[in-house]
């Protein structure tokens, strides 16, 4: 791990205003394969708790439904009624930007249709039978209850992000790269069909796939990672909402956290995903238009998904992952309001889901000498080592605002 050092500390601890804007799962949740197993400590949801309005969750998860980050935070807790009564639900955007919770668990979703929620309840049926024709033609020797079982760890039925996910299936063909390669491509195409259903019934300008972790995208479609058999490549498809990036999610929170504290919303108070501006330098210059410097926070920025990988015919890079754009404005926002914006990763290699590791190979697969995104503080141990340093942080800043 990169030396926490005073500068570091100093900076932050110090500032008048600091937001965090964090990623869930492999940052503060170890990757697991089987989403339902999750954990989170619960010291850090106290933890979050003293930041109170210093902190927000930035995920591509849900708040809610069976899967959802508060049916873990429940568990951690190990109550239902607690986490509602005393404001410990982990207040931030879910599906990328578009589910929008509180403390206490009070849930919006504005800029999204009737017809778009409709359509996406109907998502994990349109993949069922299309799931099974896969399976069957992949894996000929299943039986009918392992396809069913395996259907329902890949089959998230998420309200605003239903998604498919490689990994149960993924351990089916254990180091063979060019299975998973088929399963890949096979869903990828299953999930483009769907978007074609969407378009049918009227929804054209509705949906986008979300593949996690990918390679950047082109002509406004995310380039999926294969595998090859050092990186296990791309794990999940998400159905999202357009719109639904977290870059967006960061001006929305930033909007938010603006009106708390001043009471006037530089954005206007109905502002939501789909009113953000497109490109990066876009949205740059919508803060810079919008927010004034004094109201500009010290933003923490942390993420795990990150990738880079050099193209074969050339010696350029495509560069992705889920967690690249939204800490890539952190980035860029802390220059251009020269507001000391720090950017962590989390090295989530140690959990159940294969990803470069930092310890091994250091920043290959992940960044590159070329790459505008800079780390200020690698957790090279993972969750853990961050969760420890997060929850000693909270305290610290707790005392210096009493």
């Amino acid at each position: 791990m990169k030396t926490i050092n005073l500068d570091f500390e100093e900076i932050i601890i110090n500032s008048k205003n600091i937001l965090f804007i964090q990623d869930i799962d492999g940052v503060c949740i170890p990757l697991v394969k089987d989403p339902m197993t999750r954990k989170l400590e619960s010291k850090f949801i106290f933890a979050v708790k003293n930041l109170e309005k210093e902190f927000y969750v930035l995920t591509c998860g849900e708040h809610e439904g069976p899967r959802g980050v508060n049916r873990i935070v429940e568990r951690s807790l190990r109550s239902i009624d607690q986490p509602k009564e005393k404001g410990l639900y982990l207040r931030g955007l879910a599906a990328c930007g578009v589910e929008y919770q509180d403390n206490n668990g009070n849930i919006s979703y504005a800029g999204v249709s009737k017809e778009e929620v409709n359509f996406l309840a109907k998502v994990p049926d349109l993949m069922r039978p299309s799931f099974e024709q896969i399976v069957k033609k992949i894996f000929p020797n299943l039986s009918q209850e392992e396809i069913n079982s395996h259907a329902s760890k890949s089959i998230c039925k998420t309200r605003f992000s239903p998604t498919i996910n490689f990994n149960s299936l993924f351990d089916l063909v254990k180091d063979d790269s060019e299975k998973r390669k088929i399963i890949q491509k096979s869903f990828e195409d299953m999930m483009n069909e769907i978007i074609c259903k969407a378009k049918a019934q009227g929804l054209k300008n509705s949906f986008f796939l979300h593949i996690s972790p990918n390679l950047g995208s082109k002509d406004g479609n995310e380039i999926i990672k294969l595998s090859s058999k050092n990186d296990i490549g791309s794990t999940d498809i998400q159905l999202l909402l357009k719109g639904a990036v977290k870059d967006s999610g960061v001006l929305f929170l930033l909007n938010k956290f603006i009106y708390d504290n001043t009471g006037k919303a530089p954005f206007g108070r109905n502002f939501n995903f789909r009113d953000s501006p497109k490109s990066i330098i876009e949205k740059v210059n919508f803060c810079k238009k919008y927010i004034k410097s004094e109201d500009m926070p010290t933003i923490i920025g942390i993420g795990d998904t990150v990738t880079s990988q050099k193209n074969t015919n050339n010696s350029s890079y495509s560069r992705g992952g889920s967690d690249r754009s939204f800490l890539e404005l952190i980035q860029l926002l802390g220059k251009e309001f020269d507001s000391n914006n720090k950017i962590i990763f989390v090295d989530s290699s140690s959990g159940e889901v294969y990803r470069p590791s930092t310890k091994i190979s250091g920043l290959k697969g992940i960044s590159d000498e070329a790459d505008n995104l800079k780390f200020d503080i690698i957790f090279q141990n993972g969750p853990k080592e961050y969760l420890n340093w997060f929850i000693a942080f909270a305290k610290k800043r707790a005392k210096l605002k009493t």
